[in-house]
């Protein structure tokens, strides 16, 4: 076998892994945001200011935030139910340490802390959430893309052949939930005046640099004759024409329907979709092709699978705009988003329970279908880490709360303090501090020019892959390959947030 071959049978036939070490491995991104955040709050109260160093503040976001996320998808998946508990036993003991050294200040009972964390107003125009979200499936994707040609990366993780829960399939399905968490029809505010079609064109314009991306990705990858998964997209399709359409449709479809009912409109094409592949020959299309033999004559049959399962990530997209426009409802303190956070875990155990029912009366999930089932496992997990992230962001906010004047980057701005704050020494970071110079952070960084991180991941995997024989790289080697890979590009992304550089004309 060629070196082309041995590579494109290294990713395939593959089969997944279990939803509960998928959802296991959800929990660290979460527990890195909240080490960080206690570190640098613990920095403040030893040294009474914030890292400044611009190298040093890379250094700690990197090691933290991106490091352990490498481990645990390479070396460390043999134990990566131990993983997580191993980070919130050190957050828990950074927390303990910062809150007996403020108790030797002030002395307030831990009851009225938390009754005064539960009215603390927050910055309800900012969601840090949803920013780390998006960052952190774009770290995670970025990592498997070149960690998966190496052997330390567990088969199990890469993406099923046709059914089957991979990390990376969930990988895929995350891109476009959180795309459409910041999408323009989320964003906008309605108007009255402003006709319901006017922005087509516009939206049509802006998905330029992804088709452009999906045309140099397909010319690059035939005129080097470099490896493929044929039966992931087909023969001329990719992912950057996936996000590129499926954006358009959904601009279409919520022009045409109420953008408050985007969940019905999801149910709908999700539903419909199921019953063709469940009814007709559609499945049998899209797995065997038109004589059943894997044919790849004419356009669609080349690319059925890019082609078809774009309803199945449009159904994702649309109930994603849904989330967007639920979690942008004005929630100005702790309690409210409290209370959001129920509504979160109510979700995911709804669309737990509709994924084990789809699981029995219809097929398994599969993310090369993106069937029914795949929607709902999607979507649940989505919202799942969305939780975590909330939940973490939450926790940072009542440790800001304890140490007076510590602040962590991309991390809620409390607006208002509580009104009893002072007399108990939990007063909040005052309201000036918005005019102090922000803190480095690799979060801010990336998500400044995330296609651009996306496309350097992308071109540095290529290179990598030509350069390297992948497969057959020891541990050592494959873990510092990929540690040098990741610094690169997020020092990339570092040096360009520093001169404030947004990569962006379109």
């Amino acid at each position: 076998m060629s070196q082309k071959q041995l590579k494109e049978a290294f990713i395939s036939n593959l089969n997944g892994t279990s939803l509960l070490e998928i959802s296991v491995g959800l929990s660290l991104p979460p527990l890195c945001l909240l080490c960080r955040g206690l570190l640098l709050i613990l920095y403040y109260l030893h040294h009474g200011k914030p890292v400044s160093s611009r190298k040093y503040s890379l250094l700690l976001d990197f090691v933290v935030l991106v490091s352990p996320l490498l481990l645990s998808c390479t070396v460390l998946s043999p134990i990566i139910f131990f993983v997580p508990v191993f980070l919130a036993a050190f957050c828990a003991g950074i927390f303990s340490r910062i809150y007996s050294q403020r108790e030797r200040e002030a002395r307030a009972p831990f009851g009225q802390i938390v009754k005064e964390f539960q009215k603390t107003c927050l910055d309800p125009e900012y969601i840090p959430a949803v920013t780390v979200f998006r960052v952190y499936v774009n770290v995670l994707t970025s990592i498997s893309i070149l960690a998966v040609d190496f052997p330390q990366y567990p088969r199990r993780y890469a993406k099923a052949e046709t059914y089957g829960t991979g990390v990376m399939d969930l990988g895929v399905g995350a891109f476009i939930f959180g795309n459409a968490l910041v999408c323009p029809e989320v964003r906008q505010k309605p108007s009255a005046t402003q006709p319901r079609f006017s922005s087509l064109a516009r939206q049509a314009f802006s998905v330029w640099p992804l088709i452009s991306l999906g045309v140099g990705r397909l010319l690059s990858v035939k005129s080097i004759e470099y490896h493929e998964h044929t039966s992931e997209y087909g023969v001329h399709w990719n992912f950057f024409f996936t996000l590129a359409f499926v954006r358009l449709l959904a601009s279409l479809l919520l022009a045409a329907f109420p953008k408050r009912k985007a969940w019905l409109v999801a149910l709908a094409v999700a539903v419909l979709y199921q019953l063709l592949l469940s009814t007709t020959p559609l499945k049998m299309f899209i797995l065997h092709g038109s004589d059943g033999r894997d044919s790849r004559l004419g356009f669609l049959d080349a690319n059925r699978e890019g082609l078809l399962s774009l309803l199945g990530y449009l159904a994702i997209y649309l109930a994603s705009v849904q989330v967007g426009l639920w979690l942008l409802q004005r929630r100005s303190s702790v309690r409210g988003w409290l209370e959001a956070l129920g509504g979160l875990a109510l979700a995911v155990v709804l669309l737990l329970l509709l994924l084990q029912l789809c699981q029995a009366c219809t097929e398994p999930v599969s993310r090369r279908l993106a069937n029914l089932p795949f929607c709902a496992w999607v979507l649940a997990h989505c919202l799942l880490l969305l939780s975590c992230l909330v939940l973490a962001d939450l926790a940072l906010v009542f440790t800001e709360l304890l140490v007076k004047g510590s602040s962590v980057p991309c991390c809620w701005k409390v607006v208002q303090p509580p009104g009893s704050s002072k007399k108990h020494g939990t007063q909040a970071v005052p309201v000036g501090r918005e005019g102090k110079p922000a803190q480095p952070c690799l979060i801010s960084a990336i998500n400044k020019n995330q296609l651009l991180f996306f496309l350097l991941a992308n071109v540095m995997t290529g290179a990598v892959n030509i350069l390297i024989d992948t497969i057959h790289s020891k541990a050592a080697f494959t873990l510092c390959i990929l540690h040098l890979y990741m610094f690169f590009n997020c020092l990339i992304m570092y040096i360009l947030h520093a001169r404030n550089i947004v990569l962006k004309f379109w």
